[in-house]
């Protein structure tokens, strides 16, 4: 495959066939999940009538990535990674169906549920390990910022179109859809993407509970790999006003609406964010900055020590939004350059099942915090808490790219270490 010189733009990463497979395939899953959240939540609430056993079974549409990316995710290295992809599309599909069918009971639904969310992990950690071998040089960095705008996309329309179609359909007929959308992925998948040999020979492969600590004892023993996986998980801590946006907007003087632009303040810093990221940083400069990026996400934060009113709020966290999105987006990039490729997927795998460990834990603390005191102080406290956990990784990192530029500075920021 022709590289792309120099920074490249969407239009050169949307003419390589390949990445416009695995696009299409997730942006269908992505959509079809976000709707099925809506209508297990309805379907959940209908057949209960119980609040919290509605919240139990939208917990277990996220918990269970966390098992799922520490147990499955080396299967992306040990096996062929588009046939790891259509497999897992193929069995949620099947999961779904079975979920829609009438009469199931709540407890048989919750463990298909759960079932469905464990295999989300190693479906992304495939992606995302194959995603090198596809996009080149600066292809590679636009790329994942196409895939940040578009699934950030994906989850807003797939949530707002959920809850109209719902309120015209049977939730079960939503399922189906849902379960439709993995077919329809992995056909995507099945014609778009080449078939690859799997990234780790039959002759090194570790036994599987072996290749499960392999990538992790990778990483962790390596400085510049180390600090790139810290980054990607402390960017869980950014987001901490998502968790507390209800309570936000009511000191703050706002409701329902200020609570929407809460939400919507992230995924609006995300989009402009990677946008700016990849039409105006020159490609040699990125890997110099994910540390630094993610300490200038905190900063903003901190300003809600102030007690801001709501639209200063909603400024900062679009700025601190955009930040952490681009540093995410860089580190994950340059962590997936970084590690061999027979073990990339289940290092891909621990970066996001740390990162969603973190996010799924800060809203929790910053529920309590807020109690306490008050969501703009327990915000302004996650970014005080981000600056000082990113301060040492800088240091970290402004280390390891000066100690081995030529590793993570490239001239075309192509993969060096395939193994």
């Amino acid at each position: 495959m022709t590289e792309a010189p120099g920074r490249a733009t969407f239009r050169d990463v949307f003419a390589v066939p390949e990445f416009r497979a695995l696009w299409f395939a997730e942006i269908f899953s992505m959509f079809g999940d976000q709707m099925a959240r809506v209508a297990l939540s309805v379907l959940v609430f209908k057949q209960t009538g119980s609040a919290t056993l509605t919240g139990l079974t939208y917990a277990l549409t996220f918990a269970p990535s966390l098992l799922g990316g520490i147990l499955l995710s080396s299967l992306a290295d040990r096996f062929p990674r588009r046939n790891v992809m259509i497999a897992a599309d193929l069995i949620r599909c099947v999961l779904i169906l079975l979920v829609a069918l009438p009469g199931v009971p709540f407890w048989i639904m919750c463990v298909l549920v759960a079932s469905a969310t464990l295999l989300n992990p190693l479906f992304k950690a495939s992606q995302l390990a194959m995603l090198p071998d596809i996009l080149k040089g600066d292809r590679y960095i636009t790329g994942m910022a196409i895939r940040n705008i578009t699934t950030q996309s994906a989850q807003l329309a797939g949530f707002a179109g959920g809850g109209l179609l719902i309120s015209q359909i049977d939730p079960r007929v939503a399922l189906v859809i849902d379960a439709a959308t993995f077919v329809l992925s992995a056909v995507v998948l099945r014609i778009g993407v080449h078939y690859r040999p799997a990234a780790a020979a039959k002759n090194q492969r570790p036994s599987f509970l072996g290749s499960i600590s392999q990538g992790s004892k990778l990483v962790f023993a390596d400085r510049g790999l180390r600090t790139l996986l810290l980054i990607t998980w402390m960017i869980g801590l950014i987001p901490a006003y998502d968790g507390i946006a209800a309570p936000y907007a009511d000191v703050v003087g706002g409701g329902a609406i200020a609570t929407g632009l809460i939400f919507a303040s992230d995924p609006l810093g995300s989009v402009l964010g990677a946008f700016i990221f990849t039409r105006w940083v020159p490609p040699a400069l990125k890997p110099r900055l994910p540390a630094v990026l993610a300490l200038a996400s905190a900063v903003p934060l901190l300003l809600c020590f102030l007690q801001p009113g709501l639209i200063a709020s909603l400024v900062l966290f679009v700025v601190s939004g955009g930040l952490s999105t681009v540093a995410l987006m860089q580190a994950t990039a340059s962590l997936s350059l970084g590690v061999p490729d027979r073990s990339r997927a289940q290092a891909m795998g621990l970066s996001n099942t740390g990162l969603t460990t973190v996010m799924g834990v800060s809203p929790l603390l910053a529920g309590v915090l807020a109690d306490l005191t008050t969501p703009q102080t327990t915000v302004a406290f996650f970014g005080a808490a981000g600056v000082l956990v990113t301060i040492p990784l800088v240091i970290s990192w402004r280390r390891s790219i000066t100690r081995d530029p030529g590793r993570w500075i490239h001239s075309d920021t192509t993969p060096t270490n395939s193994g």
